[in-house]
């Protein structure tokens, strides 16, 4: 399928999506949004991907909504903005969390608005050093959305997260990894190796065991600790039963390196 704002491609099991209105900071608009569930439904139908990396064309990642969208017009009539987050914006988080692949963000430049939000929705995110994160809404007079104030707090505390959303303060990228934000800030020129390096490793995992990982942590905040010891007991019944499992004791006793499938 071809494809307006955004690219592409897998290769060894390794897809990557590239956000392309580099232009205008790769902002979100009806059409890209569209273009990015149709590229999770496709990582979601073929069994051959292994890991979706996720970055943007040119120096930005992405800069949120984009403002001059007709979605978001300004006019006689105000737009419905529940209406934008309903029907584009809360699907594409849906789907990218429920994904059945473990999925990177590769920061490159700004990332504001949504396009946090769409970072954080990803199991790893990596940034370049120069890259910085941005709740810019509080400036326009709307709250954090795509997620944002579930992500925010769970991932650098409430304190943190109502500075960040009240206040509209930029967050390099060195600092959203000292405060827990992503997992990782890398010198701009070894972000695309070390996110290559990742996702060729990631490809090579238990695929099945790493989303278990992601729904089992995300779970855990709405359950007491008896209730996710039953999370836990439910994902390794069904994990003990694949074959990836099979595989990953076999080599620890004979000593040699696993070759996972991913089922």
């Amino acid at each position: 399928m071809s494809y307006q704002n955004i690219l592409f491609d897998v290769q060894d099991g390794v897809a990557r999506l590239t956000l392309n209105r580099p232009d205008k900071l790769n902002s979100f608009t009806t059409v890209m949004n569209a273009e990015l569930l149709s590229a999770l439904a496709a990582v979601q139908s073929d069994k051959t991907i292994r890991v979706l990396v996720i970055t943007g064309a040119g120096r930005g990642f992405c800069a949120g909504q984009d403002l001059a969208d007709p979605a978001m017009a300004v006019g006689p009539l105000l737009p419905d903005i529940g209406a934008v987050i309903e029907q584009h914006y809360r699907p594409l988080i849906l789907a990218l969390q429920n994904l059945r692949v473990p999925t990177v963000a590769q920061v490159n430049g700004i990332a504001a608005g949504a396009g946090v939000s769409l970072a954080l929705a990803c199991d790893l995110v990596i940034a370049a050093k120069s890259a910085y994160f941005l709740q810019a809404f509080s400036k326009i007079g709307l709250i954090p959305d795509t997620g944002g104030t579930w992500f925010l707090p769970q991932r650098v505390g409430m304190a943190r997260a109502m500075g960040l959303a009240m206040l509209a303060d930029k967050l390099p990228a060195e600092k959203a990894e000292q405060w827990g934000l992503i997992w990782q800030a890398v010198e701009d020129g070894e972000l695309v190796p070390t996110v290559d390096k990742l996702a060729a490793q990631l490809a090579q995992m238990p695929t099945r065991a790493l989303v278990a990982t992601r729904l089992a942590m995300h779970a855990a905040p709405n359950h007491t600790l008896e209730q996710q010891l039953g999370v836990e007991a439910g994902f390794m019944r069904e994990l003990g039963w694949r074959d990836d499992f099979k595989e990953g004791v076999a080599a620890f006793q004979q000593k040699r390196a696993p070759k996972f499938t991913g089922n």
